[in-house]
């Protein structure tokens, strides 16, 4: 048997404290933490917020801990039992670790629960305490873990299957919003943590369709009994990160409803994607999912080409479903793939890396981004879901509508997922090849080069018009009808007490070629203080001419020379030409 407490106990100071039993130990027993989660590829090194690490047998007596590496420890032992105690440092506020105060506290079991070596398989038990302070009385606890005893959302016993099961349910306690729902005929919850005003019938509302549409778009029964939406609600933030059951968000206040029947906006269409994707992940990553995560090694890196097909079509489908639930409309789903396109089109990086050796190197360039990554990388999730419409377009194209991506994902779905088997690389090409009855090179050849995917022509096909446009700005992220600027600058900036600090620099444009870089801090132009103004009164410029720039690097002066240039056109606006051949991909 393998049990374990759990109980906040210093908020304050962002403490958890565990206690884990094993019964019948083997006579060396390993311990160990993982160092990655499934869903979030970057080694996180869990073990280095445990403290004070202790090891007793069942007669209370000492035990000697050997620690192997720094997520390992080794105990010989003789007794029937042991008695590990920690407490766990939990602030870090994100949806893929721990994160304790007096407001709330949240966890991902691979951040708090030691696996006990050679049991993994057997089933694990949790007991959750409340926090003893009077003043958190009244918390109260979510989680899709199956529980054992308690009320629903009180504290009290739950049980996992296997470790695998026990750390793929998060838990979030505190003061909690609460909602619920039912999808085809399965109870799905909603959970807000922190400060908000939005309106909980309208979620319910939204998300039902979304989730009624993914489950009978792979088949009816869900592969969950029930499922949990757990949201952070911030000033500013934005996350997701799947499990088997539940999914854990973070979002801004602006991003949720505030009533019945208003109009959905930018920012709650966001919400609804961030929903959509990680809803959708319980198909395709959690049960359909590569060859080499069954199991999943989570003492260090596991690498795989294929995240391409497990977040890029992912995120293609999280912004479609919105549009074939019927939360928008079809502009509004267009502009929503206008952001997608200008998002890859906007990097340099896309003519310097493959999307397969993105997704190879998700470990460390994609989750380990500096500010070169514009110019060094291309995101598996974006360039992904790009190629996502590429072979679900030149499906639907090529087979008069017989076929779609919805076809590949239900045979993945059936020959995949449901007889426990990983896809290895060339399987996704090999279902669309029989789809299709031909050889498909010409395709996935997108994977392997950094080639544009020739999207314009297929669009085309289905009454959409591809237009590239110069950017208006930070605040232009693609879609409408605006206008860009005809001068280019290539440098995001943020404002500073004494001008604009750089962000990051485009290489190749004028910034980069003027001498800015990433850190310097721009105070002039042509002999006038900057502001946040700045590339809007770049405008006046004609082209041809040159400016000089003051700028500060760390504490010294430097200056250079802007050229006056015409600005690149990375900027994509979808527009519909004809609704009759949209009809085709965007009828309903």
């Amino acid at each position: 048997m393998i049990h374990y407490q759990i109980i906040p106990v210093d908020p304050k100071a962002h403490l958890f404290a565990v206690t884990m039993t094993l019964s019948q130990p083997k006579p060396v027993q390993v311990f160990s933490l993982p160092a990655w989660l499934p869903g979030s590829y970057m080694v996180r090194d869990f073990a280095k917020n445990i403290i004070e690490l202790k090891a007793q047998d069942a007669q209370g007596q000492t035990l000697k801990l050997s620690q192997l590496d720094k997520q390992t420890w080794s105990i010989d032992n003789n007794s029937s039992e042991i008695i590990l105690t920690y407490q766990v440092y939990a602030w870090d506020l994100s949806v893929r670790t721990a994160h304790l105060d007096t407001t709330h506290g949240f966890f991902n079991g691979s951040s708090v629960f030691l696996s006990a070596h050679g049991f993994e398989q057997q089933t694990h038990t949790v007991t959750m305490l409340p926090p003893s302070e009077s003043t958190l009385s009244d918390w109260r606890v979510a989680t899709s873990m199956t529980r054992i005893s308690g009320d629903d959302f009180a504290f009290g016993q739950f049980s996992a299957t296997s470790y695998d099961e026990l750390i793929d349910h998060p838990v979030e306690m505190g003061l909690f919003t609460l909602a619920s729902f039912d999808a085809c005929g399965v109870q799905h919850d909603i959970v807000l943590n922190g400060r908000h005003r939005a309106c909980m019938p309208r979620l319910c509302q939204d998300l039902k369709a979304i989730c009624e549409y993914q489950i009978n778009l792979f088949g009816t029964p869900a592969p969950f009994k029930r499922y949990l939406f757990m949201t952070t609600v911030l000033d500013n933030g934005f996350g997701g990160l799947e499990h088997r059951a539940s999914t854990a968000l973070m979002c801004s206040r602006k991003d949720l409803p505030l009533s019945l029947n208003a109009p959905i906006n930018n920012d709650y269409r966001t919400y609804l994607s961030l929903c959509s994707h990680e809803y959708f992940h319980s198909w395709n990553v959690k049960r359909i999912k590569p060859e080499c995560f069954l199991p999943y090694k989570l003492e260090a890196e596991t690498y795989t080409p294929q995240l391409w097909a497990y977040e890029g079509i992912t995120s293609y489908y999280d912004d479609f479903l919105t549009y074939r639930a019927g939360l928008v409309d079809e502009q509004s789903y267009l502009d929503m793939l206008s952001e997608t396109f200008t998002r890859v089109y906007r990097s340099q990086g896309r003519f310097k890396q493959s999307v397969k050796d993105s997704s190879f190197n998700a470990w460390t360039k994609f989750y380990k981004q500096d500010e070169n990554a514009q110019n060094a990388i291309i995101s598996y999730y974006t360039k992904g879901a790009l190629f996502a419409l590429y072979l679900d377009l030149t499906l639907r194209h090529e087979t008069q509508g017989k076929y779609n991506l919805d076809h590949v994902m239900q045979i993945l779905w059936q020959e995949y997922a449901l007889q426990n088997k990983g896809t290895t690389d060339s399987c996704h090409q090999a279902i669309v090849e029989r789809l299709l009855g031909r050889d498909c090179h010409d395709l996935f050849t997108y994977l392997d080069n950094t080639d544009d995917i020739p999207l314009a022509p297929l669009l085309a096909e289905f009454g959409v018009e591809f237009n590239l446009r110069a950017s208006q700005g930070p605040q232009d992220v693609g879609g409408g009808q605006l206008k860009g600027y005809d001068i280019a600058f290539g440098a995001k900036t943020q404002v500073a007490p004494m001008g604009l600090k750089v962000v990051t620099v485009t290489q190749g444009s004028p910034a980069h070629l003027a001498g800015l870089s990433a850190g310097d801090v721009l105070i002039a132009a042509d002999n006038l203080q900057v502001s946040a103004q700045f590339e809007a009164q770049l405008q006046q410029y004609p082209l041809g001419e040159s400016l000089n720039l003051h700028w500060f690097r760390r504490d010294e002066l430097m200056t250079g020379e802007l050229m006056i240039t015409a600005a690149p056109k990375d900027t994509v606006a979808l527009a519909i030409s004809d609704r009759t051949k949209l009809a085709a991909w965007l009828g309903r």
